[in-house]
């Protein structure tokens, strides 16, 4: 189902683009994965699943200097967007989403129907990451370069372009080999999106009947230009695939003896 590596990075750079921004933010609305408490505060709403990711920022070291600009490009778009417009999400749990898995009222379905569900989840995707291991073809580094701003229905995130094809062609075969298993397909778990790497920053929170969402988007691509002009963009070093589980999209965690790759 994933495209070839020029297809996908002409997607994904169209998605970065002012016009795209321009006509996305016409379309944003409130995330229900977050809630306006009784006390005003925000707060998360349970979504739980199972998805395989990089380490987050807080179990990657090696990944630091990548997150730190996405921390700092998070932190002036808080400062330049209306307040409670844009809900941040803990850089502590930046990520890149490698490929989805089960979540929300699918996964709570699967669990009820089946207590042998979470189990027989983590069985196969250690078959898959053992027999993918023989598959990669190269020891060359997996780096993703960060493209600019991409504006979504309900999030704000940053697209990400492998450096060369190897690095997108290493992913590609991981999705494949977890897509196509039949073990997995028979738990009820295929692929729903095409890959759109990228890291999420926040989700839309409270939109005003009178946003200015010309205004917003140009803020946006304001400081979209001013990111990408005066930071030396590190890329992301992908060293590691992890089977993680979350209840909400502020943590993702797994145990030591959970399956994982090494790149």
């Amino acid at each position: 189902m994933d495209e070839t590596l020029q297809v996908y990075i002409n997607r994904v750079a169209r998605m970065t683009l002012p016009e795209a921004r321009k006509s996305q933010v016409q379309h944003i609305q409130p995330s229900p994965k977050f809630q306006l408490q009784t006390d005003g505060q925000i707060a998360p709403t349970p979504f739980p699943g199972y998805t395989v990711i990089t380490p987050p920022w807080v179990n990657d070291a090696e990944n630091g200097v990548f997150y730190e600009q996405l921390q700092q490009l998070q932190q002036q778009i808080g400062e330049q967007l209306p307040t409670g417009l844009l809900v941040p999400l803990p850089p502590e749990s930046f990520h890149l989403t490698l490929a989805d898995l089960i979540w929300d009222s699918a996964f709570q379905h699967a669990v009820d129907e089946n207590p042998k569900f979470e189990p027989g989840l983590r069985d196969r995707i250690t078959q898959i990451f053992q027999e993918y291991q023989p598959l990669l073809k190269t020891i060359k580094p997996v780096y993703w370069q960060a493209l600019g701003l991409t504006v979504m229905t309900r999030s704000l995130g940053v697209c990400l372009a492998p450096k060369d094809e190897s690095a997108y062609e290493q992913i590609l075969l991981l999705r494949r080999a977890i897509y196509q298993d039949l073990g997995l397909i028979a738990l009820g778990i295929e692929q729903q999106y095409y890959l759109t790497a990228h890291v999420t920053l926040g989700y839309f929170g409270s939109l005003p009947d009178d946003l200015d969402r010309d205004q917003i988007s140009d803020t946006l691509s304001q400081l979209n230009d001013h990111w990408l002009d005066h930071t030396p963009l590190q890329p992301l070093w992908i060293q590691r695939a992890e089977l993680r589980k979350f209840d909400d999209m502020t943590q993702y965690y797994r145990k030591d003896d959970w399956p994982a790759v090494q790149f």
